[in-house]
């Protein structure tokens, strides 16, 4: 259920420190003082329901799904950035209190299914461009892209990568708890290094062939320990 949230302006605290933290060239505070907040709640109403639980102002996530596919992130690693970042709450861009907690990332992927199942994907892009030529920023019959679905594309193909190598570090722990000496036994032991930490992607390396790479090494990975699991030799259980 939507509950349109006002616009508003920047809370006084937020605007103060990013003021005296920030660069006044910071792109996300000369996109928020000159284009505003750009979209409004109602732009999105009739893809939620009238009833049902609060949904999360989807202003505010339009704005992050364009930003984290600017910086390259993750849904995970975008609503870090809201939580922690002050030009996020990216929290002036997004006009929060320094103490608003943000968002728990699932709730990014679920507002562009509702995009995609709404077939408002372009509400993005062309909301976006129209603020650019009102303000002169764009010539009136200059190329523009507004293709938003190769934005949640790929946006979608990072998550789903950071997924599955989250499924396959996870695996090799539960797989412990029922039998170390098995896993010992059958898992290598590079893993141990490579799948230590929770998986994702530091923005320096988010060239497409890197990502695919790594994509193709977790396949091979899952690949071996489903072998091995389902190997006539495997213990039953």
């Amino acid at each position: 259920m939507l509950q349109p949230t006002a616009l508003g302006s920047v809370p006084p605290d937020t605007e103060r420190i990013a003021r005296v933290a920030l660069h006044s060239r910071n792109p996300y505070m000369q996109l928020r003082d000159r284009l505003g907040p750009i979209f409004n709640d109602g732009m999105f109403a009739r893809l939620f329901p009238e009833r049902g639980q609060p949904a999360a102002s989807p202003w505010r996530l339009a704005l992050v799904t364009i930003m984290q596919f600017a910086e390259g992130l993750s849904d995970r690693d975008a609503s870090e950035a809201v939580r922690a970042r002050i030009d996020w709450k990216y929290k002036y861009l997004l006009g929060l209190e320094l103490s608003d907690p943000g968002f728990d990332y699932s709730i990014l992927s679920r507002f562009r299914d509702r995009l995609i199942e709404g077939r408002a994907q372009t509400q993005l892009l062309d909301r976006l461009l129209d603020s650019c030529k009102a303000l002169g920023l764009l010539r009136a019959h200059s190329n523009m892209r507004t293709d938003s679905t190769h934005v949640l594309a790929s946006i979608r193909e990072m998550n789903r990568t950071e997924l599955v190598g989250e499924t396959l570090r996870l695996a090799p722990n539960v797989l412990t708890t029922v039998d170390s000496r098995w896993v010992e036994t059958n898992v290598d032991s590079s893993w141990y290094l490579k799948y230590s930490r929770r998986f994702g992607y530091p923005r320096e390396t988010l060239a497409k062939d890197v990502i695919e790479a790594s994509a193709e090494e977790i396949g091979r990975d899952g690949m071996a320990l489903l072998d091995r699991v389902w190997h006539e030799d495997a213990p039953a259980y």
